[in-house]
């Protein structure tokens, strides 16, 4: 874990930078790093720590195609302290191999008050993650602390992919909108385009012209192109804005698009197409 004196020392990237690094690489794919042990190459267990080898070799062959990592905490978290060993050291890895990378911790947290901050203080501080996921179900008051560190972003979540989301997400209001519809709306003066953005599942791509008449102009955090059948098409050509406004995440397709010792390079391969096909829209 990282000393209180780095307490104020972060890197710091706005909605521009953000684009900018898009443009430059002519990508805006985030990786997923959902690293199961149980599905990582047996050579990999032959290192002192395989989660961490493993994220090594994938970030090593995807790093100049990617703009982002996300490495989703329940990985980690299952492994105890060895977990979280591995993950502040893939955090440092990607830090040190681009500082430019967006990361971003997938926690799905949602608290308030001074939980909220110790979960802040974790990720911004100790692990030094740019973004976190948040549930916005108990309000404002579990967001603003997160909000208040400079240069940090919250991911909250919008409308996701899982069919669950037809429970809550897409019941009908008094309105006549979808509850997501009203949680984006609200939430949406909380923060700004450089430290708020949404999670909107590839699934979901037909009700993307509707998010974007509600925030224009903030990113958009897209799980479920590729394993889980979301269209890159179609989340490009109605999510996309005149600002890039699209971090496109993928997990499974590309992290185990082999599970024989070239891994690695068939996770750049699955990368590199994806990478391509964005490139065509962007």
């Amino acid at each position: 874990m990282r000393s209180d004196s780095r307490l104020l020392i972060w890197f710091k990237m706005t909605s521009k930078e953000l684009y900018l690094e898009i443009v430059k690489k002519g990508s805006c794919l985030c990786v997923g790093l959902d690293t199961d042990p149980h599905l990582i190459p047996e050579e990999m267990h032959r290192e002192d720590d395989p989660v961490f080898a493993f994220n090594r070799a994938i970030i090593d062959a995807t790093h100049k195609l990617a703009v982002a990592y996300k490495p989703n905490l329940a990985f980690y978290e299952s492994q105890g302290v060895k977990g979280w060993r591995s993950l502040e050291k893939t955090v440092d890895y990607i830090r040190s191999t681009d500082p430019s990378l967006f990361i971003i911790a997938d926690a799905k947290r949602g608290d308030i008050g001074n939980t909220a901050r110790q979960y802040a203080l974790t990720y911004f501080v100790s692990f030094d993650f740019d973004a976190i996921t948040l549930a916005p179900y108990m309000g404002r008051d579990a967001v603003d602390t997160f909000l208040s560190f400079p240069g940090k972003w919250v991911v909250l979540l919008g409308l996701t992919s899982n069919p669950g989301a037809r429970d809550f997400q897409l019941q009908l209001m008094d309105s006549g909108r979808f509850l997501y519809e009203e949680v984006i709306e609200i939430s949406k003066s909380w923060g700004s385009v450089d430290n708020l953005m949404y999670v909107v599942g590839a699934t979901k791509s037909s009700h993307l012209q509707k998010i974007r008449q509600i925030i224009p102009d903030n990113f958009l955090l897209v799980p479920g192109v590729g394993a889980q059948g979301g269209s890159l098409a179609d989340v490009m050509k109605y999510g996309k804005t005149a600002g890039g406004g699209l971090l496109i995440n993928s997990s499974r397709g590309i992290i185990y698009a082999s599970s024989g010792s070239d891994f690695a390079e068939k996770a750049a391969d699955a990368a590199s197409a994806v990478r391509d096909e964005m490139a065509m829209y962007l």
